[in-house]
């Protein structure tokens, strides 16, 4: 993984620059550090500086035998990489420690996860635990998308929050719960640092041999 705090001003190759012909200079800025942080992770693989593009969703296009994933709020850009032959996919996603608007955490939980959101901003104060759950959605969407071509629905994912582990639990409903074989129950990682909320999560490949 490669992380910054700070903006970079870095060269984009011509088709990552195309894609940048209409944006806003924070988008701008967001989508160069976000590419740098890329090659730099890219580049702990032993692999060379390439271009990243976006798909029809915005989604980055890794190298061939390459997944990966990138985020960027205010203060933080990260990218996180790993070779297809080890990974399945990886999600990452970061959000300011911050309290989610008004009416937001309605629409992106179940009824059972603002119960648990409403604990845990009680009992254990620290992390907003709604914009929490929402990062980890998001880092789930972000593997779950490249990975099976399905957008799932904020209310497709369960998310259950391990505070002494720094883990979170995925299951997976309706539509989406397992395409293709792949699993419908997944564990990710969670962390709260400087005012920055991070999620993670990384698919494995199952081990040949293994059912």
């Amino acid at each position: 993984m490669a992380a910054t705090r700070s903006e970079i001003e870095a060269p984009l190759f011509r088709g990552e620059a195309l894609a940048l012909r209409s944006a806003v200079e924070s988008r701008r800025r967001e989508f160069i550090t976000g590419r740098a942080c890329a090659r730099e992770a890219l580049g702990g693989l032993g692999l060379p500086a390439t271009a990243v593009l976006v798909d029809a969703f915005g989604a980055p296009r890794w190298p061939v035998g390459v997944v990966g994933s990138i985020t960027h709020c205010t203060g933080y850009r990260a990218a996180a990489v790993g070779r297809a032959t080890d990974f399945a996919a990886i999600g990452i996603d970061a959000e300011p420690n911050l309290r989610l608007p008004a009416g937001v955490l309605g629409a992106i939980a179940l009824p059972v996860e603002r119960e648990r959101v409403g604990r845990l901003l009680h009992e254990a104060p620290g992390p907003c635990w709604d914009r929490l759950l929402f990062s980890a959605k998001e880092a789930v969407f972000k593997a779950w998308y490249p990975m099976t071509g399905a957008k799932p629905d904020f209310h497709h994912a369960e998310v259950t929050f391990e505070l002494e582990s720094g883990r979170f639990r995925v299951r997976l409903r309706g539509p989406h719960r397992s395409p293709r074989g792949n699993p419908s129950r997944l564990v990710g990682r969670w962390a709260v640092a400087a005012g920055i909320l991070a999620t993670a999560i990384a698919l494995s490949r199952p081990c040949r041999g293994t059912s």
